[in-house]
């Protein structure tokens, strides 16, 4: 299969701007950039299958460049639904700062930031020597500035496409970059960028531009930092488990498009996995190829390892075997019953609503089915105290083989 072929059997192109773009992908070695502002202080999964084109392009002689809006990021790509909130210069270059970073550590991708050409351009240059080039007409034919018009869309957004347009003829002006790959929701820019070079540098420039179809979720909406329950590609915003746990619950609808657009599996590899998601659906080996494949490339063995610790410990009690620092995300993905220390075990069982009487603790307890931090324990008057927590104030109770309870401990009132 030939990378084009590829990557339209991944479900990642949208449209291209010329049917050159084939030929181009799979016969020559282009220097292409895919953009993003620093609106945040890091990238979302939304933005991951971009990253992985970029790899996958690379993988075959392509050079990428990624750009970091330090510019853009002032005025804000326009959004349909009405004006972006205006960051400060400094939580930009906070941001901006995290980014680099971030694609540094993960990918070492060429990198710029379209501050460097725009900072010193003033209004009267940007009028006469771009502003000039585009007509108001063709502006706002364009799908999101149209969505606005009604609304109303401040100069300073309908401004954006100017801008961006500038990044792609500077790039091709300075690097060679002969084309922009981006979201399906960036066809106007992109397009727009390839009008500013033609009419800058002749109509017989060889660019192009490709668009990917956006990652959705099984009810049509988009992954994005503005969107409840974010799911980053940062750590310490998104740990290792959490991502995992994310993925593992994807639903069957969206799996195989998942693993197509997020993982670098073989097509024989997914096609297997396709058969098992739809003979024996309960087993979830898709799932847990993608979220095993995706928290590995992301945070490597050691956080897939993490990752399958604390699943394990949520889920089969191997509490022990954790760290505190994965005990402490442990229990933060468990509800927590509050009881005073210095009860009986028995009288916690009772507190905690996880037994209904004295005799049923009791009888648990006594029929050993009741485990403290995954050991057994078969003293109804044990007390319970400080000591007895797995981390910080936190213990977990067990009874039988799947019911689990996060006690977070507390001194007795006077």
């Amino acid at each position: 299969m030939k990378l084009f072929d590829e990557l339209k059997w991944r479900g990642l192109v949208d449209n291209v701007t010329s049917p050159d773009v084939e030929d181009a992908i799979n016969n020559e070695q282009l220097t292409f950039y895919i953009g993003t502002d620093p609106t945040a202080d890091s990238l979302h999964i939304g933005h991951y299958s971009s990253l992985l084109m970029a790899k996958r392009l690379q993988m075959h002689g392509h050079h990428p460049i990624m750009l970091v809006g330090g510019a853009t990021g002032f005025i804000g790509d326009p959004k349909a639904t009405g004006e972006r909130n205006m960051l400060t210069p400094e939580v930009l270059q906070k941001n901006y700062d995290a980014l680099h970073a971030q694609i540094s550590k993960l990918w070492g991708f060429d990198m710029v930031n379209n501050l460097d050409w725009t900072k010193d351009i003033t209004i009267i240059d940007f009028l006469r020597d771009y502003g000039k080039l585009f007509n108001v007409n063709y502006m706002i034919n364009k799908e999101t500035v149209k969505k606005r018009l009604d609304s109303g869309i401040s100069y300073t957004e309908f401004s954006y496409m100017i801008l961006q347009s500038l990044d792609f003829y500077t790039l091709y002006k300075t690097r060679n970059c002969t084309m922009q790959i981006g979201g399906q929701d960036q066809w106007g820019n992109i397009t727009s960028g390839l009008e500013l070079i033609r009419k800058k540098c002749g109509a017989d420039v060889k660019c192009y531009g490709l668009t990917m179809p956006l990652i959705t979720k099984a009810d049509g909406t988009k992954f994005g930092k503005s969107e409840s329950g974010t799911v980053w590609l940062d750590p310490k915003k998104t740990s290792p488990y959490e991502l995992y746990q994310f993925l593992f619950n994807t639903e069957d609808t969206k799996v195989i498009e998942y693993l197509k657009k997020l993982t670098f599996l073989t097509k024989e590899e997914i096609d297997a996995l396709e058969v098992s998601l739809n003979e024996e659906p309960h087993k979830r080996e898709a799932q847990k190829a993608l979220a095993s494949q995706v928290v590995k490339d992301l945070h490597g063995e050691e956080g897939l390892d993490s990752a399958l610790k604390i699943t394990n410990a949520l889920f089969r009690g191997s509490f022990a075997e954790l760290n505190d620092a994965q005990k402490l995300e442990a229990v933060a993905q468990m509800d927590q019953i509050e009881c005073p220390c210095g009860l009986m075990l028995e009288d916690v069982l009772i507190q905690t609503h996880i037994a209904s009487s004295k005799r049923e603790a009791r009888e648990w307890v006594k029929g050993n089915s009741i485990s403290i931090n995954g050991n057994k324990v078969n003293d109804p008057q044990m007390l319970i105290a400080q000591e007895n927590c797995c981390v910080q104030d936190y213990m977990i109770l067990r009874r039988g083989k799947k019911n689990y309870y996060c006690v977070k401990m507390k001194e007795q009132e006077n």
